[in-house]
């Protein structure tokens, strides 16, 4: 299924709808809704935010008030459901104030993921693993490639495919990652390890504050390490010559050169007449 009109086209609307008050099939009002009444968006992608950053803007709306209202949906149930603006919800409710400034808009639930995805992704910053999961929310569940997103999101392809590629590590990395313990430079050179190796390299990077370059010699090592295929062991044996050794003799008397050697009896053939010599020898002792 294709995408809605993008995000940019969106805000055109809404910014539209907030000064002339007029509507069409994406936008309504400009309305102060009861807070209580406001539910939040379950698709949101964001799971952490910054208790001091809220306190600041929760700050700032008692001052100024609120500068860009919220945007929302109307349920069958009078109450509405967030599509973007959780932050300044947030800070409404620590602001204890009980109604804020809102854009109704007109669109299904489908298109809400869409918009609330894309907002967050370029209006407000994730963490790198929750724009990975946003990325990949968006491509499966609206069956687009990483080419059509870059245009969506306003990124360079190589950079979502690169953000992607962090779903492939651990959930201890991942997680790691998240909360700045690791840098996405030090999580990229884990790539293509195992779990096991992976807790060992965040482990070692943490503990011994190791830089992304002295990560990536570590991961080499790893992998060579891995690589390497164990030598394998030669069984060695030595065997009793002697009830051969009147045939050595024999031949050492017919000019031939023998040697005997761990597991092999070599005769040296200098010429046609020596292969002559074992011929005969071995015909007349059969």
């Amino acid at each position: 299924m294709a995408l809605g009109r993008g995000l940019g086209e969106l805000l055109g609307e809404v910014e539209s709808a907030y000064v002339n008050n007029n509507t069409d099939d994406y936008t309504s009002k400009v309305s102060d809704l009861d807070i209580s009444l406001i539910q939040a968006n379950p698709n949101q992608p964001r799971k952490i935010f910054d208790e001091e950053k809220l306190e600041e803007l929760s700050l700032s709306i008692k001052e100024h008030g609120l500068l860009q209202p919220i945007t929302v949906i109307e349920n069958d149930d009078a109450t509405f459901t967030l599509v973007s603006g959780e932050r300044r919800l947030r800070a409404h409710k620590l602001a204890k104030l009980n109604t804020i400034k809102s854009i109704i808009l007109n669109i299904d639930t489908f298109k809400l993921r869409e918009f609330a995805l894309i907002e967050n992704i370029q209006r407000d910053d994730l963490n790198i693993v929750e724009l990975a999961y946003s990325y990949a929310q968006l491509i499966n569940e609206h069956n687009i490639t990483h080419e059509e997103l870059s245009k969506k999101v306003f990124k360079s392809r190589t950079s979502i495919t690169n953000t992607l590629r962090l779903l492939q590590l651990s959930s201890y990395t991942q997680q790691l990652l998240a909360n700045n313990k690791i840098t996405a430079g030090h999580a990229k050179i884990m790539l293509g390890l195992s779990d096991i190796n992976q807790k060992m390299v965040c482990d070692s990077v943490i503990g011994q504050k190791l830089s992304v370059r002295e990560t990536e010699k570590l991961v080499k090592a790893l992998k060579n390490k891995n690589n390497t295929s164990p030598k394998k062991q030669i069984k060695e044996t030595s065997f009793n010559f002697e009830p051969l050794s009147n045939i050595i003799s024999k031949l050492a008397a017919n000019g031939l050169k023998t040697k005997v050697e761990k597991n092999y009896l070599k005769i040296e053939i200098d010429s046609q007449e020596d292969i002559e010599k074992i011929s005969t020898y071995f015909k007349s002792h059969s």
